[in-house]
């Protein structure tokens, strides 16, 4: 009998790999006490005053009082510090952006790692790439992650899939062939055809890759729509694959159609007007998420290279480039107070049907959307049109962790991995907060952040 691609078998395969490339060092993580910490659990409880214990890379107890234990190596005392999950960032696209400049020629193993470990100086455990991988460097990028790369943040993503050499923004299309011709691997699956459609996700699921992504948008006229009778088939084998399908849609008035036909996400909410109480309620009822994706255009207007949460990883130069071009500083945006109404009654009705929001940033689809930083700004954004800091961690945290399928991320509970952060200052007084990082720890293991941003921030 021919074998047959199916979740169970992928994730086995996973386990495997993880298990043949674990390193020996990771094995003996040296045991760390957390207390009289708050713990903001991830899942919208928080225990004031309570205690955490790492052993062995993973949360070994939590507690509302004091953890009684013998052979502890470091105690970290918590008070007045709050402990959150590390982060999730559940839309990006790494590799194309370097410390100086933004392009194909910069997609490699080592470009990925400084993206990657930018996300995790500035809190995030894991970053979603959403459809622009050159497959195989990423799928091995992946399988020796934690022998090669143990300060970076984790690595997934999806095969992406659009009209034959389309899809992404007008100016990635060009970079990402540049990459395919380079390294010799599919980025891009162009689909023409339902019947093709079917076979690409069938190649998809037998290489181990766990999602699609696809491109459903004519980019203001410039490119072509994928249409309902290619991916409707796409969807459905999926599906009975056990792989999920995320969309990139422009237009609220395409989501009924792909909602019916079983897509599990939205990369991009477009929130407003046309975002109805209906398509809300429709979304919930699918268990899909929307992430809504508002810093992209926002933060383009802001001088944010004057920031010093975001100069402490860049070079120079690269903050120099985030100072210009018509930028103005945040306390001079006049925000279009309609806009803004619209946009926060359209993510309203989304809480209130109960559909799921995940964080996500699209950082690194363009130049000078810097990684990490983005997901800290994407949170303040999500707060100030209504959701709560604690509906906003949420959806960076357990929310983002359950619709990616990472079982040991996005909860500060026993069995999970140690990948936390611990901040100074209380997100749920003010989201901002986030920002007041003092330490990171990934499977536990606390990062060396100064040598991360000192590395980051020297010019080559």
């Amino acid at each position: 009998m021919p074998f047959k691609s199916s979740a169970i078998h992928r994730k086995l395969l996973k386990i495997l790999v993880i298990f043949f490339y674990l390193p020996g060092p990771l094995l003996a993580q040296e045991a760390v006490l957390i207390s009289n910490a708050r713990l903001v659990i991830g899942d919208g409880s928080v225990i004031e005053n309570g205690s955490l214990l790492v052993r062995g890379g993973e949360i070994a107890a939590v507690s509302s009082g004091a953890i009684p234990v013998r052979d502890v190596a470091r105690v970290i005392d918590g008070r007045g510090k709050t402990v959150i999950p590390a982060l999730i960032d559940g839309h990006t696209h790494p590799g194309f952006q370097s410390r100086h400049d933004w392009g194909g020629h910069n997609y490699s193993p080592e470009n990925l790692r400084e993206n990657l470990e930018q996300y995790a100086w500035y809190g995030f455990a894991a970053a979603f790439s959403a459809g622009t991988d050159a497959e195989q460097m990423a799928l091995e990028f992946q399988q020796n992650q934690r022998e090669r790369y143990p300060n970076a943040a984790r690595l997934l993503f999806s095969a992406g899939m659009g009209p034959q050499g389309q899809g992404p923004n007008d100016a990635f299309p060009l970079e990402v062939a540049a990459v395919a011709e380079r390294t010799g691997q599919t980025i891009l699956h162009g689909l023409y055809s339902p019947e093709q459609a079917v076979l690409e996700a069938r190649g998809v699921a037998a290489s181990g890759i766990d999602f699609i992504k696809i491109w459903v948008d004519d980019r203001g006229g410039s490119q072509r729509k994928l249409a309902p009778d290619v991916y409707r088939p796409l969807i459905a084998v999926s599906e009975s694959l056990g792989l999920k399908v995320f969309v990139h849609q422009q237009f609220a008035g395409d989501m009924p159609d792909l909602l019916s036909a079983g897509a599990h996400g939205f990369l991009h909410g477009r929130l407003g007007d046309a975002f109805t109480a209906e398509i809300a309620e429709q979304t919930a009822a699918s268990g899909a998420f929307v992430v809504p994706n508002l810093g992209l255009g926002e933060l383009r207007r802001e001088v944010i290279g004057e920031d010093p949460f975001l100069r402490a990883v860049l070079p120079d130069a690269g903050a120099d480039g985030l100072t210009g071009s018509g930028r103005l500083p945040a306390g001079e945006i006049v925000r279009d107070e309609e806009r803004e109404s619209s946009l926060r009654d359209s993510l309203m009705r989304l809480l209130d049907a109960g559909a799921d929001i995940v964080l996500g940033t699209d950082a690194g689809a363009l130049p000078g959307h810097p990684f990490g930083y983005t997901g800290h700004r994407e949170l303040e954004i999500l707060v100030r049109l209504g959701m709560s800091p604690m509906q906003a961690l949420a959806a960076g945290t357990s929310v983002a962790a359950r619709h990616l399928e990472i079982d040991d991320l996005g909860l500060l509970a026993p069995g999970y991995s140690a990948s936390l952060v611990i901040l100074s200052a209380n997100p749920l007084d003010d989201i901002r907060n986030t920002r007041t990082i003092e330490r990171v720890f990934l499977e536990g293991r606390e990062i060396h952040r100064d040598t991360i941003a000192a590395r980051l921030s020297e010019a080559r």
